[in-house]
């Protein structure tokens, strides 16, 4: 795992026979430039680049977060939402990984240097190269349990905790 500039970007496709396109160069920029702890689906993605006025239709930007994922620039990630969602994949000590609540799809981040271990130390004993090491432990949030999870709650619940005071919300960090 390394940390991707448009150079080695370009060196890494030239190499695959592939070229380094604005579109994919632009998506690369994108993910460089989130804030900590922040995950877009293709949609969102697709989302911010029609904001910043670029013209790439959705089909690329699957396409592209695909083919990036693949190489091990993207973390691709399944969170509670149902779709993936994509993030810089950052090397060590910045690798991370995630608590996501089942039920109101909070995610925390937080860091564990031993499961990146395990993972180099079990792709090393197999020969192989290790692009990405990721662990997602889906859990339920304190409020979803307060409220009876799973049998009490109704439907359509949605957790309270985006409305709590600002002491209360720091234990559990929004990411």
């Amino acid at each position: 795992m390394s940390t991707y500039t448009a150079g080695s970007f370009k060196a890494e496709l030239n190499e695959k026979g592939w070229r380094l396109t604005p579109q994919r160069q632009t998506i690369l920029q994108v993910f460089q430039d989130l804030p900590e702890g922040k995950h877009l689906s293709a949609e969102e993605l697709y989302s911010v680049l029609q904001g910043q006025g670029e013209k790439i239709s959705l089909s690329t930007v699957y396409r592209t977060l695909k083919l990036m994922a693949r190489m091990g620039i993207l973390r691709e990630l399944e969170l509670a939402e149902g779709h993936k969602h994509y993030e810089i994949n950052q090397p060590y000590p910045n690798h991370h990984h995630h608590l996501v609540c089942i039920q109101c799809n909070k995610t925390i981040e937080f860091k564990d240097n031993s499961i990146l271990k395990v993972g180099l130390k079990q792709t090393e004993k197999a020969g192989l190269h290790l692009l990405d090491c990721q662990l997602t432990i889906h859990t339920v949030c304190p409020e979803a349990l307060r409220q009876g999870w799973p049998s009490l709650l109704p439907s359509n619940w949605s957790c309270l905790r985006s409305h709590t005071p600002a002491a209360e919300e720091s234990k559990f960090p929004t990411y």
